[in-house]
């Protein structure tokens, strides 16, 4: 951990060349390393990319402007992804956790992506109390009062979110069909990660109390390759509409087998099917007309954000998403608890980025981002958007593909 008495000495000396007639010499910053946990490996891989970069243009800048006095972020990559899972694997994502936690000098971490990565990491990084900043997992039973004993043992909350949770996500989109779709009946599947369930849960309660009549549930297998059997069956009984809950591994082949089997339905998802991979494997015609939500504002085409986004395209070769964006604004949430800890004059430890997170008020791309007492961000908008083929760009241009609708009904 470093020490204020580090951090005095450091600053102070240059300042000490000087009073003894020499040439102030600028001494080397000090590292502070951030662990970044991404689901980089299996399905989900061009989406975390895009979440990656945003991360690191945020480290980058911070260290190209000095943003913290005397100090240097250095992240430590890791990936909670596996050939085997084909997707975030929680077994890795565990032994992740393990290594930020056993690496003195990581102060904080951004990630996971995944809930289910998420929902094992918690517990291990509550033990080593590291604060994590989330820029994408909504499963809300990670930050739930209730579940407490099980995902932060040692007490303190150390699960931060930049996304709201889908106690909003799910319900808001199914408030959504209700309101402004006119859907009276709908069929409901999960992939059967944490993420998917807890998503297809909260939509199936909320449709149900708008009045939709929920004509059946399944669970997908991520890794079976044919979907036609229970396809087949949603199509005799003629919902108006089609809802999934679960990330691209199952998510990019329900899209495509669905075209040919559910042509005319509604169908929708929650931010596991706001994805890089909807577009560029599912790809056009099966990704067209798919609604899907994402669990924060939806800034990538606001006008404040227009030279960021110029400067991450030209920077990656990419176009963002919104989620690159979180994950940017996490960065800068765990960049300002430390400079407030140097302001202050307090040791930089783990214990203290945590405390200092917990409160921050920080002016970021997506807003104002500042927590509950639970790690839950305070802003709850739930966006809404449509796939639709525009020619005009590239057919895996997030920004351009998926059609901004607004915001979905409060819940």
């Amino acid at each position: 951990m470093l020490t204020r008495r580090a951090a005095v000495q450091l600053l102070a000396a240059p300042v000490a060349a000087a009073a003894l007639g020499g040439t102030p010499v600028q001494a080397a910053d000090q590292v502070i390393k951030i662990g970044l946990d991404l689901s980089l490996t299996g399905a989900d891989a061009e989406s975390a990319a895009r979440i990656k970069n945003g991360a690191l243009m945020a480290f980058d800048e911070i260290n190209a402007k000095h943003g913290i006095p005397g100090y240097r972020i250095e992240p430590l990559m890791l990936d909670d992804g596996t050939a085997t899972a084909g997707q975030y694997d929680p077994a890795q994502a565990a032994t992740n956790a393990r290594k930020m936690v056993s690496d003195k000098d990581v102060v904080a971490a951004i990630g996971p992506m995944m809930s289910g990565a998420g929902k094992a990491m918690a517990p291990i990084l509550s033990q080593g109390n590291l604060a994590t900043i989330t820029p994408s997992s909504t499963n809300p039973d990670i930050t739930n009062p209730k579940f407490a004993d099980q995902y932060k043992p040692a007490g303190k909350a150390i699960y931060f979110r930049t996304v709201t949770t889908d106690a909003f996500q799910g319900p808001n989109l199914a408030s959504y069909f209700a309101d402004k779709l006119q859907v009276k009946s709908v069929y409901v599947l999960d992939d059967s990660g944490a993420y998917g369930v807890g998503i297809a849960d909260s939509f199936q309660k909320r449709a149900e109390e708008k009045g939709i009549k929920v004509l059946g549930r399944d669970r997908l297998d991520p890794k079976a390759a044919d979907y036609t059997t229970i396809l087949t069956k949603i199509k005799a009984l003629n919902p108006d509409a089609l809802y999934y809950g679960g990330v691209s591994q199952a998510g990019v082949k329900l899209a495509k087998q669905s075209y040919d089997i559910l042509l005319k339905l509604i169908k929708g998802g929650g931010d596991g099917m706001y994805s890089a991979e909807m577009l560029s494997a599912a790809g056009f015609p099966a990704a067209d007309g798919w609604y899907a939500t994402i669990a924060s504002p939806h800034t990538t085409e606001d006008k404040a954000a227009d030279a960021w986004v110029r400067q991450y395209q030209a920077k990656y070769s990419m176009v963002p998403s919104d989620y690159a964006i979180t994950a940017y604004d996490a960065a800068l949430v765990i960049a300002d608890a430390v400079k407030r800890l140097i302001a202050d004059r307090k040791d930089i430890t783990r214990d203290n980025v945590r405390d200092y997170i917990q409160t921050a008020k920080v002016k970021t791309l997506q807003g104002t981002v500042g927590f509950d007492a639970n790690g839950d961000l305070q802003d709850r908008t739930i966006s809404v958007f449509q796939i639709r083929k525009d020619v005009n760009y590239s057919a895996d241009d997030m920004v351009h593909q998926y059609h901004y609708i607004g915001v979905a009904p409060q819940s």
